[in-house]
């Protein structure tokens, strides 16, 4: 996995605000408009949100006419998920030798 790619989704799941947005978004799609209604921010500032979303890979945008329709991009966090399993799987090695070293320990200051 490019260590990159992860570096740009990681950033773009780091803000509260992009989180909501992918929650929302899990729904179906909708209009940047709608996407920015619940949040107290100016609309320029709001779609800098949706463009680092959208240029990390997240979410897909279309354009009609004025109106911008986001959407969850499939199989955009595959990347994550191989890598927190790859993680999962070093953390759970390491445990499991821990735990064979502490067992170990325990059977050597038996009688």
């Amino acid at each position: 996995m490019n260590a990159d790619r992860l570096d740009t989704l990681f950033q773009a799941l780091a803000d509260p605000t992009r989180r909501a947005v992918l929650a929302r978004l899990s729904s179906g799609p909708a209009t940047a408009g709608a996407l920015a209604d619940p949040f107290d921010m100016a609309l320029p500032s709001f779609m800098q949100h949706l463009k680092r979303l959208e240029d990390s890979g997240l979410i897909e945008t279309t354009k009609t006419g004025r109106t911008r329709t986001c959407a969850l991009k499939p199989g955009a966090l595959i990347p994550v998920r191989g890598w927190m399993e790859e993680q999962r799987d070093l953390w759970e090695a390491r445990l499991d030798g821990l735990e064979d070293y502490l067992e170990q320990l325990v059977n050597e200051e038996k009688p």
